[in-house]
């Protein structure tokens, strides 16, 4: 099209066109300037209703009366009341516009409960506790089992088997065991779930004057009391454990026998393969350096049979966490075994 545009002043258009190949209409329709159709507001519709219309059946929906009801019930209220603004999807529509077809009351929100992260390096800085139920003689009927475990050594340093939950034969247990263990003010966390007797006044009470911090696991969180929840499938998945107790003597005969065992018997995977009751009491460095010269004797007798490095045993935990932190970068949590 530039050519035919240069030479047509001294050939002629159609002399041009002819000689370059070009179509005469094809040139005259590209010489031609744009148009440009004029934009139009959509004509409005003669049943649609008026702005103020709009605003009145959208303030009757929004009323106090009417907030809380469906359009369909809306309508057919006004209906009653000798009203008509609009139809039902009319009413729909003036909600859609306005970005309301949801939910229009006040909801009521749930408070945001700030996740639990405890940390314990040592004994007796973060313990748990929990009650499970263990069956009785008789359908419906149960004993109720207080379980509170040091989470860093996993030792279990206190438990009662009792007819029934209550938050005074709580509040006991944990003052008795406070004392056995020699606990000093601010120097432990008490974790336990939101159950009626771990929030119960008297508990609370008792923690306060004994000086200990008491924290709580979120509603319909079921990980954040892992180590109480370990110990009891612990407890309820050993071989020797009854389907049903004859009476609450011989549950706390098993339970004695189970928490012996646990505690000095029980090679804990979490805690290097050591005994809570070991760790717990601060016997643990001996028995790891023995550990240590036993395998570094099997090494001198057959080191080919180690191919990659010398064995070592399993260490020991740096810490225990309910609900580690998570790394920078990567947002992994910290790995640990309940």
């Amino acid at each position: 099209m530039d050519a035919v545009l240069e030479v047509s002043p001294e050939v002629g258009v159609s002399a041009a066109c002819e000689a370059l190949g070009v179509s005469k209409a094809s040139f005259y329709r590209a010489i031609q300037p744009e148009k440009t159709e004029p934009q139009r507001e959509p004509a409005k519709h003669p049943r649609s209703l008026s702005l103020e219309e709009k605003a009145l059946v959208l303030e009757t929906l929004n009323s106090s009366e009417f907030r809380d009801k469906a359009p369909l019930e809306i309508y057919a209220s006004l209906l009653d009341k000798g009203l008509y603004l609009c139809s039902v999807s009319t009413m729909y529509r003036i909600l859609h516009e306005n970005q309301q077809v949801r939910e229009r009351r006040n909801q009521l929100r749930h408070p945001s409960y700030q996740k639990p992260e405890l940390m314990a390096t040592g004994s007796n800085q973060v313990w748990s506790w929990d009650i499970t139920k263990l069956y009785g003689p008789q359908k419906w009927t149960y004993y109720y089992l207080y379980v509170i475990i040091d989470i860093y050594s996993r030792y279990v340093v206190g438990w009662m088997l009792a007819h029934r939950e209550s938050s005074e034969l709580a509040k006991r247990l944990i003052g008795e065991t406070c004392r056995k263990q020699g606990i000093q003010e601010g120097q432990l966390t008490i974790h336990a779930d939101r159950g009626s007797s771990m929030k119960s006044k008297p508990v609370a009470l008792l923690l306060a004057d004994l000086g200990v911090t008491k924290t709580h696991s979120r509603p319909y969180v079921s990980n954040d009391n892992p180590f109480s929840e370990s110990q009891f499938k612990t407890l309820k998945y050993r071989p020797d454990f009854p389907g049903r107790f004859g009476s609450i003597e011989d549950g706390r005969s098993f339970c004695q026998s189970f928490f012996h065992w646990y505690n000095w018997e029980h090679y804990h995977t979490g805690i290097g393969l050591m005994l809570p009751g070991t760790l717990h009491f601060g016997i643990s460095a001996g028995i790891m350096d023995k550990r240590k010269q036993t395998l570094a004797a099997a090494y001198l007798k057959h080191p080919e049979r180690f191919v990659k490095k010398p064995p070592t045993p399993p260490e020991l935990p740096e810490a225990s966490w309910i609900n580690p932190p998570q790394t920078q970068g990567n947002r992994q949590s910290i790995k640990f075994k309940p």
